[in-house]
């Protein structure tokens, strides 16, 4: 079967339905919009809520699969520290601090997802997100 594309989202765990972003792009390569939210919402009942990409590959018979990733780092972190948002200002506003054991435990969970052949460089990887987000690491 030949691919004709691949469609990207974020999407709350549990949560799929057809209003936007998810209906107009799944509309726009003429897939079944129901049938991508109801598997969804199946395989990822345990993970209400929870922030999650997604990687539909879309193919020439207008069938398609999915490919559900981890949760992203900053939705990580702030679920560690119970925040909302990172900081607006993160070399000047600092929101809260995270010792590098739980950076790493992250950094584990997401290594199947981040760009990187070692846990020295995805712990580098989430290093930079959380100091983006003006979090501080304790070491």
């Amino acid at each position: 079967m030949k691919i004709i594309g691949y469609i990207k989202l974020q999407i709350k765990g549990g949560k799929a339905n057809p209003s936007p972003p998810i209906g107009p792009s799944l509309g726009a390569k003429g897939l079944n919009i129901m049938q991508f939210c109801k598997q969804f919402n199946d395989k990822t009942s345990e993970l209400l809520n929870k922030t999650l990409p997604v990687i539909i590959t879309v193919y020439e018979d207008k069938s398609f699969t999915f490919v559900i990733k981890k949760p992203p780092v900053s939705v990580q972190l702030k679920e560690y520290l119970k925040i909302e948002k990172g900081s607006s200002e993160p070399n000047r506003k600092k929101i809260g601090s995270v010792h590098i054991d739980d950076i790493k435990k992250i950094a584990q969970n997401k290594e199947n997802d981040l760009n990187s052949f070692k846990l020295d460089s995805s712990v580098k990887m989430v290093i930079g997100t959380a100091r983006s987000m003006g979090i501080t690491i304790k070491y």
